[in-house]
């Protein structure tokens, strides 16, 4: 387990990387708006974090949900479905996704 200031470290280090690196964007990426200057965009990293640990099938599935519904909150896709990186297909189809999973049994 990652103490705060070890994980504020590596958050430091990895938003300075990232944003000092220009990055060949595949084609097969979804086209997104970016900043034309790196003061434009907001924080890399969200500004509070907190870890929770998930206990039971019913909050591993309030979780998912929650996690599957942040591209359509955002107005990114209207379904959690349409978000390439979404596991929502892993878990609601018999879709394997981009990348690979195990199924969480609880």
């Amino acid at each position: 387990m990652f103490s705060s200031s070890a994980l504020q470290m590596l958050e430091q280090r990895v938003s300075r990387k990232m944003r000092g690196q220009r990055h060949v964007v595949p084609l097969t990426a979804l086209r997104m708006p970016v900043a034309k200057y790196i003061g434009d965009l907001p924080g890399f990293w969200q500004a509070r974090f907190y870890d929770f640990n998930v206990y039971s099938p019913e909050k591993k599935n309030e979780k998912l949900d929650y996690m599957h519904a942040n591209p359509v909150n955002r107005g990114l896709v209207r379904h959690a479905q349409d978000w390439p990186w979404s596991s929502w297909a892993f878990y609601f189809s018999s879709e394997s996704g981009l990348i690979a999973m195990d199924r969480v049994n609880m």
